[in-house]
C-alpha cells in the first residue's frame, strides 16, 4: 500500500468527544484502493446497520399490525354489542306490539260478543215489544167496543202461544188502523195447546217506571223470568206524578170510557196527575183501595181472563176480598189469587166502615176469621184480608222457616198464619242477574268481573267524584242503602259512623221510608252527622244505587236474616263486603275500627 508523504508529519494530540455510538456507526469511513474500490472491511458495519433497520421496521410493522387488529376486534365487539342491544330492543318492541295486537284482538272479540249479545237482546226485545204493543191494541179495541171480551181473550191466547211468530207476522200490522189490524188478527191462527200462564201483577212499584224499595226490583225480576219461560205477564200500576216512561215501549193513551165504583158512586177513570210520593199520605188506604177496585174493573172491561192475579203487600191486599165477593162471577172463574208479602210489619189497620168505599160489605168481613184484627178488635186488618182470601201466600225475603214465622215473626198475625199455614210458601231472596251484574251493568262507567277487577277502582273514583268526596283509592268507602230503620238503630248507627269517620272512612247513605216518623228521624240524623266524609241521598236512585254497590268496599245491611233490598247478595256480586249491623241484638260493636286498615295494603 502506498503512503502519502504528507501524513508523516507530527500529528496533533487527539481530542476525546463523547458521541452516540449508534450515530457513530452511521458515520463510519470507507477507504478506497487505487482502483477506487471500497475496502471490504468497511462494508461490515454498514451491512449490520441495514439489517437492524429492517428488523426494527419489521418489529414496528408487527406491533402496529397487532394494535390495529386489537382496535378492529374492539370495534367489531362494540358493533356486535350494539347490534345485540338493537335486536333486543326490536324484539321487545315486537313483543309489545304482539301483546297490543293480542289485546286489541281480545277487545274486538269481546266487543263482537257484546254486539252479538246486544243484537240478540234487541231482537228478543223487538219481538217482545211487538207482542206487547199487540196486546195493548187488543185492550184498546175492547175498551172502545170494536171487539168483545171473548174474542179479545182468544186473540190474547194466540199472542201468548206464539210470541216469536206473532212478532214476525205483525211487524208492520201494528202500525195500521184498528179495523185493518183486526182483519189480520182474525186471519191469524196458531195451532196448538196453550203453553204458558197469563199473569197480571197489580202493584205499586216496578223498575224502572217507579222504584222505592225492594218491591220494584222484585216485580220486574219475576216478570222477566216468567216471560223467558213463555208466560204472558202484565203489570198494572197507579199513575203517579213522576213516572219514568223512557223504557216503556208502545205507551199510548186510549180514548175510552169505563167506570169504577167508589164511595157510593161511579167514577170515570181519566188520566190525571197523581201524588208526587208513592207512600206516606194520610189517605193511603183510600188511594190504593180505589186503585185496586179500578184495576179489577179494567180487567173485566177489557175481557182479560188471567190465570193468576198477583198482588203485593197490604197496598193491594184488598183485591182478595174484592175478587171473591164482587168479581169472581164476571168471567174470572178460572182466576186465582197469589199474594206476595215482603214482611208483616206494615199491615194497615182501618175502621170497618171504610170497607164500603170500594163496594165491600163491612158486616160480612168484620169477623175474627176474616178481616177483624186480633189485637185491636175494633179495626180491620187489610193485610190479614189478603192472607185469608188468597189461594197462595209467598213470604219473602226471609231465611226463616214457616214454623218460625208463624210462632214469632207475624207481628200479631200468628194465629191467622197458623190457620192458613198450608198455603204459606217461603221464597228465597234473589235478583235479576241480567240487571245486577257488574260485567254487564249499563249504569257503571266501566264494567268488571271476578277475573278482571280493574273496573271496580274506576267505579269507586267515579262515585267519589259524583258525590264530591275526597278521591283517594286508599280510603275505605262504606255504602248503606236502607228503607225502614228504628230510632234505636239510628242512635247506634250514629255512634258507629261518627267514630269511623274520624279515621277517614267515607260513608254514603241512600235512605227512604214509607213512614213519616222515620223520615223525620232520618232528617235529624243527617243534620247531626255533617262531615266531609259523609253523603246522604234522600230518594232512591236506581242508577246511583248500582254505582254505590260497585264503588263501595263495604255495604252495611240490617242483618243477613232480613234480606230487604237484597243488599248482602248484591254486595257479594259487586265485590263489596256485606256487614250485618244487628243493633237490636247487641251483636255489633260500635268500636269496630274500619279505619285501622289501609285499603292500599289489600
Amino acid at each position: 500500500m502506498l503512503l502519502n508523504a504528507s501524513i508523516l508529519k507530527v500529528l496533533p494530540l487527539p481530542q476525546f468527544i463523547s458521541i452516540n455510538h449508534k450515530h457513530a456507526r452511521r458515520r463510519s469511513l470507507c477507504c478506497f484502493g487505487k482502483n477506487g474500490e471500497s475496502n471490504g472491511l468497511s462494508s461490515g458495519p454498514f451491512q449490520m446497520d441495514h439489517d437492524d433497520m429492517e428488523v426494527h421496521q419489521n418489529h414496528s410493522q408487527s406491533f402496529n399490525s397487532k394494535e390495529e387488529k386489537q382496535i378492529d376486534i374492539w370495534r367489531l365487539f362494540k358493533e356486535a354489542q350494539q347490534n345485540i342491544l338493537y335486536l333486543n330492543k326490536q324484539r321487545q318492541m315486537a313483543m309489545e306490539e304482539l301483546d297490543r295486537v293480542k289485546n286489541e284482538r281480545n277487545s274486538l272479540l269481546n266487543k263482537i260478543e257484546q254486539l252479538e249479545a246486544k243484537k240478540q237482546g234487541n231482537t228478543r226485545r223487538d219481538k217482545l215489544a211487538i207482542s206487547s204493543e199487540l196486546l195493548l191494541r187488543i185492550d184498546s179495541m175492547v175498551l172502545t167496543g170494536i171487539i168483545g171480551g171473548r174474542e179479545a181473550s182468544d186473540f190474547r191466547k194466540l199472542v201468548m202461544d206464539s210470541r216469536g211468530g206473532v212478532a214476525d207476522d205483525f211487524y208492520d200490522a201494528i202500525y195500521k188502523k184498528d179495523a185493518e189490524l183486526l182483519a189480520e188478527l182474525r186471519h191469524f191462527s196458531v195451532k196448538g195447546k196453550k203453553k204458558g200462564f197469563h199473569v197480571v201483577h197489580i202493584c205499586t212499584e216496578m223498575e224502572p217506571v217507579v222504584s222505592v224499595g225492594f218491591l220494584a226490583s222484585y216485580v220486574t225480576g219475576i216478570s222477566r223470568a216468567l216471560q223467558r219461560k213463555g208466560n204472558l205477564v202484565e203489570v198494572i200500576l197507579p199513575k203517579y206524578a213522576e213516572l219514568n216512561l223512557d223504557e216503556v215501549q208502545g205507551f199510548r193513551e186510549v180514548e175510552a170510557q169505563f167506570y169504577s165504583y167508589f164511595n157510593g158512586q161511579l167514577h170515570e177513570n181519566r188520566i190525571w196527575t197523581g201524588r208526587e210520593r208513592v207512600y206516606g199520605y194520610s189517605n193511603d188506604f183510600e188511594r190504593f183501595t180505589y186503585f185496586s177496585r179500578a184495576s179489577l174493573d179494567y180487567i173485566v172491561k177489557s175481557g182479560k181472563q188471567p190465570d193468576v192475579l198477583h198482588i203485593h203487600n197490604w197496598h193491594t191486599s184488598i183485591i182478595g176480598p174484592l175478587f171473591w165477593d164482587v168479581f169472581v162471577n164476571q168471567g174470572l172463574e178460572g182466576t186465582r189469587i197469589l199474594l206476595t208479602c215482603q214482611g208483616f210489619d206494615s199491615q194497615c189497620l182501618e175502621q170497618p166502615e171504610k170497607l164500603a168505599l170500594c163496594g165491600l160489605d163491612p158486616a160480612r168481613l168484620y169477623r175474627p176469621d176474616r178481616l177483624q184484627d186480633k189485637e185491636k178488635a175494633h179495626l180491620v186488618n187489610i193485610l190479614k184480608g189478603g192472607v185469608v182470601y188468597s189461594n197462595e201466600v209467598i213470604i219473602m225475603p226471609s231465611i226463616e222457616s214457616n214454623d218460625r214465622i208463624i210462632s214469632g215473626l207475624g207481628h200479631g198475625l200468628e194465629p191467622t198464619l197458623n190457620i192458613h199455614k198450608d198455603k204459606l210458601l217461603i221464597a228465597p231472596c234473589g235478583f235479576d242477574k241480567s240487571t245486577w251484574d257488574p260485567s254487564l251493568d249499563k249504569f257503571l262507567p266501566q264494567n268488571y268481573s271476578a277475573d278482571n277487577v280493574m273496573g271496580k277502582s274506576v267505579c269507586k273514583a267515579s262515585l267519589q267524584r259524583h258525590l264530591d268526596l275526597p278521591q283517594q283509592a286508599s280510603k275505605i268507602l262504606v255504602g248503606c242503602i236502607y228503607s225502614d230503620i228504628s230510632d234505636f238503630d239510628l242512635e247506634n248507627l250514629k255512634m258507629l259512623v261518627w267514630m269511623a269517620s274520624k279515621r277517614g272512612v267515607q260513608f254514603i247513605f241512600m235512605g227512604f221510608s214509607q213512614s213519616a216518623g222515620i223520615s223525620t228521624a232520618l232528617k235529624f240524623f243527617q243534620e247531626d252527622m255533617t262531615d266531609e266524609n259523609m253523603r246522604f241521598i234522600d230518594n232512591y236512585d236506581e242508577a246511583l244505587s248500582h254505582l254505590i254497590f260497585a264503588g263501595s268496599d263495604i255495604m252495611l245491611c240490617p242483618s243477613f236474616d232480613t234480606l230487604l233490598l237484597q243488599v248482602p247478595l248484591k254486595a257479594l256480586k259487586y265485590g263489596a263486603a256485606p256487614i250485618a249491623v244487628r243493633f237490636a241484638d247487641n251483636r255489633f260493636s260500635p268500636n269496630r275500627h274500619f279505619g285501622d286498615h289501609d285499603m292500599a295494603d289489600h
